[in-house]
This record gives structure tokens, C-alpha cells and sequence, in this order.
């Protein structure tokens, strides 16, 4: 289903013209557009939630992590020829 989406004519032109440099169409422009809005509104979510990490679970994690990988590193090991 189409929609109408009031924009200035500068915009429009503008819009059109990035997606025909990217061989889209500016339905698809649009969607891509959103798409990287979602994902950029994603990642300032999770770097705020990282920011208020406390330093104990920061270190915590990291540990945590480190012994992840040793054991994966170990499973490794173990199937290599």
C-alpha cells in the first residue's frame, strides 16, 4: 500500500537523487533510512547502558569472558588435526 509523504520539493529532490546513486528506489531509500535510524537509536541505548555499568560488573564481565574463551580456545585445541 502507498502513502503520501508531504516533504519539501528541495528534500524530495535531494532524496531522490541519493537513492538513484545507490540504484534504489526512494520507497527503498526511505526504508534504509529508517533502518539506520533504528540501529543508531539502538546503539546510543546500549552505549548508555554500558556508561552506567558499575566498574565491579564491568570487571565481573570481563572475567566472565575471558573465561568463555579460554574454554573455547581449550574446545578448539582439542578438535584441531
Amino acid at each position: 500500500m502507498a502513502a503520501t509523504v508531504k516533504v519539501s520539493e528541495a528534500l524530495r529532490n535531494r532524496l531522490k537523487k541519493q537513492a538513484a546513486r545507490d540504484g534504489l528506489t526512494l520507497g527503498a531509500h526511505l526504508e534504509r533510512l529508517a533502518d539506520a535510524e533504528d540501529r543508531r537509536r539502538r546503539l546510543a541505548s546500549l552505549g548508555t547502558a554500558i556508561a552506567s555499568t558499575s566498574l565491579a560488573d564491568r570487571r565481573s564481565h570481563h572475567a566472565e569472558s575471558r573465561e568463555w574463551e579460554a574454554a573455547e580456545d581449550a574446545d578448539l585445541g582439542e578438535r584441531a588435526p
